[in-house]
């Protein structure tokens, strides 16, 4: 990070170190209960406690850390039953959204790409890939948020897929998850604006569902 490239100069120090946080908290690297230390990141990035101190002001503020005034430390959050009603909650609404902009706003280059990552996905998953698929689906998920064209929607689902990543990773429904994205592209292709809402809708259904299920056993 001290010796940033040319187009990595102009990110703030800042964001940089907030990017990469929120990557280890979204691959596992950081899990629910880990410490984050200020001096260690510093250190280990080359630059002031300040900018460290910055991206987990930014982290807190969208719910991925917490500090525990008691054990004098920052945390990755650990979620409970009712915050990820309330996340799952939000995350219908605003994907519906995301799904109904995107049929109407895509173009021919947009429907393509949707289409490859579907197709990947399968591929993965008729192979046995689970990285793979994971991968192509996150991608999938980011593409049609892109596609939808809207700033300010984008920057609300960023920080709910970055909380919720980490349990996408554990998928228990691999086959269900594939033909719901196989679908959701077919009605974008389509145009179908409220068609591919209410996959959208149903597709986070399914998938608070999935995830509350586990929390129980």
């Amino acid at each position: 990070m001290t010796e940033a490239p040319e187009d990595e100069a102009r990110v703030p120090l800042r964001d940089q170190v907030h990017d990469e946080l929120q990557a280890r908290i979204s691959d596992g690297r950081l899990r629910p209960g880990d410490r984050i230390f200020e001096q260690e990141l510093a250190i280990e990035f080359g630059i002031s406690r300040v900018p460290v101190r910055e991206a987990i002001r930014m982290l807190q503020s969208g719910g991925m850390v917490e500090v525990r005034p008691r054990r004098r430390g920052v945390f990755v959050r650990s979620l409970d039953r009712q915050q990820l009603v309330e996340l799952f909650d939000v995350r219908e609404a605003l994907e519906a959204l995301a799904a109904r902009l995107a049929a109407e706003r895509c173009d021919s280059a947009d429907v393509e790409r949707l289409g490859e990552l579907a197709t990947r996905a399968r591929e993965a998953l008729d192979s046995a890939d689970t990285d793979a698929m994971s991968e192509a689906n996150t991608e999938f998920h980011d593409k049609l948020v892109a596609v939808s064209r809207n700033d300010l929607l984008a920057s609300m689902l960023e920080p709910l897929h970055g909380r919720l990543a980490a349990l996408f990773r554990l998928n228990l429904e691999p086959e269900r998850v594939c033909g719901e994205h196989e679908e959701l592209y077919a009605a974008i292709a389509s145009g179908n604006a409220e068609r591919a809402a209410e996959i959208a809708q149903s597709h986070v259904r399914a998938s608070r569902t999935m995830v509350l299920d586990r929390m129980v056993h």
